[in-house]
């Protein structure tokens, strides 16, 4: 490109040139001989050489005052240089010096961007004279701009608000949501569980934390349009990033989030990852609803104004951290699907389901996409696992088998595991639902076995019209039932046998009378469990008392063919009865119901039988038995029988009564 002015030597040459055709074409035209053209040509290029002239004047003016604007941006920039390199020679932090000296650096180095665009568009315009001083001015601007983003980064970490999130709460519009707990046991009663449930279920709009004192949010602001405007936005919004990073990372320390694999998270111990998941569904609601909120909120204050918008800078501060939290989802989504970690992993599914409004929000257009993918797929993942827990119990249950029979007839491990489980999965109800409705209601319900001659409707109390969970919950007490009627016949004696069902019948139609469990099983279910322990009481006493009781009829006692009574008969049979007595006596003492109104009942029901059989075949045949031949007075068995179910083996043998 040629130069925007010529040198002198090409100056001079160029004005005696012209001065000589000039002088050329006034000779000619004194020439008397020349044609009208001739003069007519001679006259239009005396008036070009004149224009020629002319235009060289102007030219020598114009380059007078563009060398006067170049001197005086040179001087402006040589100000610029000198005040800028002043406060390089500082190490201090200018906004830490006051609000005074922030504003006079932002003054120089906004007229430091005005020169340079100044130069840039002389540079555009073909001037090489202004190329130097470009240089010298993008060598300013690049100091100051590399001032500022130091600035920039000094102003986010020291303005970092402390935060401290066990104090945390969320306020609604209406009324303040805290946190809920519920124990919950599990199996006998030496196996429970707690589990806390959060009942936060609101959004927060009313509440976003700032992460920045908000009196430098005006300073950060400045700072990042003038370095956008000076083309330094990416350094600008990298610098805001990877301090933002640091940021969040210290909110995962604060919520005590550990960085794990997937493979960490596999080889846990139970223990451990409970209580890992316990401090996941936590931290993730504080750190979506106040940390994130509270992210998007800096990003727009700062970028929200600028053509690059304040999206990606949001999204690239918060991603990593945000993928580590649903990277833990992740891990425990494909664990293997231990019952156990069933009522967690609902917890999970519920948290992250009630959160991903708030994430679709925080991260709403095409840039926040993939977290967004991330995010949902997690959650269709928890609630697959959770699925499959819930049907591989129903396996475990069915599956489970003991090599003994349980003692003493009493409420099985097994039946108290399993109906405290789905009384803490009713409060999952609606999750459930959701989860189940696709399985087909043929596959999930099943039929006791003391009601597989009733129809299949009829024995669950009319379910045609019952959620998918009340289907998955009496199915699993069907199942569960199969396996105690399979337990019971471990018992060699047939009372205990009817025993043992009734226990365990009784304690299932109290757990669900007594919980949320009635509104998903419904009042119908319970009579019919009602009647189920009531056949088993009958079948006990039936079993246990009728042969005995049969010693105390009059059958066998009198001399054929005469009213007079056999004595010796009469005695073996009051001794054969009080034999049998006592055997029962010494086996029903270490039999157990731990309900006491059920063995209340039982005791008094038996009572009524055996007494009065006893006290009218002794009444009856009193003149005919010897005193020292009644063992036992009414009211002594009466008493004896008040020690039945008691899970503490006595014995009467060898008792006589004074």
């Amino acid at each position: 490109m040629e130069d925007c002015k010529p040198n002198s030597a090409e100056l001079e040459g160029e004005e005696d040139l012209i001065a000589a055709a000039q002088h050329i074409v006034k000779a000619l035209r004194t020439n008397r001989n020349l044609t009208a053209d001739a003069r007519k040509i001679l006259a239009n290029l005396g008036v070009q050489l004149s224009n020629v002239a002319k235009v060289n004047e102007s030219k020598d003016e114009a380059d007078f005052e563009e060398d006067e604007g170049l001197n005086e941006i040179e001087l402006q920039l040589n100000e610029i240089w000198d005040k800028i390199m002043d406060r390089e020679k500082d190490e201090s932090m200018i906004w830490d010096r006051g609000p005074g000296e922030a504003y006079e650096y932002l003054k120089v180095v906004d007229r430091a961007q005005r020169l340079t665009k100044s130069l840039e568009n002389l540079s555009i315009n073909g001037c090489r004279n202004a190329n130097d001083l470009l240089r010298r001015a993008h060598d300013v601007l690049q100091t100051a701009m590399a001032r500022l983003e130091e600035e920039f980064r000094h102003l986010l970490v020291q303005n970092r608000q402390p935060f401290e999130p066990e104090h945390v709460s969320f306020r609604s519009s209406e009324e303040d949501i805290v946190e809920a707990s519920s124990i919950v046991s599990f199996g006998d009663d030496s196996v429970e569980d707690v589990v806390q449930r959060d009942s936060i279920s609101q959004r927060s709009e009313d509440y976003v934390f700032e992460l920045v004192h908000p009196d430098v949010i005006p300073d950060l602001t400045t700072i990042a349009k003038l370095m956008f405007d000076s083309n330094f936005g990416q350094e600008c919004s990298q610098m805001f990033v990877n301090v933002q990073r640091d940021a969040l990372d210290d909110c995962l320390f604060i919520l005590e989030v550990e960085k794990l694999s997937i493979e960490d998270v596999l080889k846990m111990e139970w223990n451990t990852l409970n209580s890992k998941i316990r401090r996941w569904m936590w931290a993730v609601k504080i750190f979506v609803r106040i940390y994130l909120a509270g992210e998007k909120l800096l990003s727009d204050q700062i970028f929200g104004e600028l053509d690059s918008g304040s999206s990606i800078c949001f999204i690239e501060s918060s991603k990593p951290a945000i993928l580590q939290l649903l990277n833990f989802g992740e891990a425990i989504a494909i664990g293997p699907h231990q019952p156990e970690k069933l009522i967690r992993i609902l917890d999970m599914y519920e948290v992250l389901a009630d959160l991903i409004p708030d994430i679709n929000a925080l991260y709403s257009d095409e840039t926040g996409y993939h977290v967004r993918t991330e995010c949902h797929e997690i959650l269709q993942r928890l609630g697959e696992c959770a699925k499959a827990t819930f049907l591989e119990f129903k396996n475990a249950v069915a599956s489970n088998v003991s090599a003994n029979a349980f003692p003493g007839g009493g409420v099985h491990h097994l039946t108290r595991y399993v109906m405290n489980y789905i009384r803490t999965l009713s409060d999952y109800s609606k999750t459930l639902d959701l989860l189940l409705k696709v399985e087909d209601k043929e596959d999930s319900v099943s039929v006791s076995p003391d009601t597989s001659s009733v129809s299949e409707e009829e024995s669950l109390g009319g379910s045609s019209c019952a959620s998918p969970t009340a289907l998955h919950f009496r199915a699993l007490i069907s199942i569960l039932e199969c396996n105690l009627d399979e337990k019971s016949k471990m018992y060699k004696d047939e009372s205990l046998q009817h025993l043992f069902l009734m226990n365990n019948t009784h304690y299932m139609a109290e757990k669900v009378k007594n919980s949320e469990l009635r509104a998903e099983l419904g009042d119908e279910w319970i009579r019919k469990q009602n009647w189920k322990f009531q056949q088993h009481a009958m079948n006990y006493e039936r079993a246990t008392w009728s042969s005995i009781l049969a010693l105390l009829m009059d059958e066998g006692i009198q001399n054929p063919g005469s009213n007079s009574i056999l004595r010796t008969i009469l005695k073996d049979r009051l001794q054969v009865f009080y034999l049998a007595f006592e055997e029962v006596y010494k086996s029903q003492t270490g039999w157990v119901i731990p309900d006491s109104q059920l063995r209340e009942d039982l005791r008094i029901s038996t009572s009524l039988k055996v007494i009065q059989a006893y006290r009218t075949f002794v009444g009856r045949h009193i003149y005919h038995i010897s005193e020292k031949h009644i063992k036992y007075t009414a009211d002594d068995l009466q008493d004896y029988l008040f020690h039945l179910f008691e899970g503490s083996q006595k014995s009467l043998h060898g008792f006589h009564k004074k």
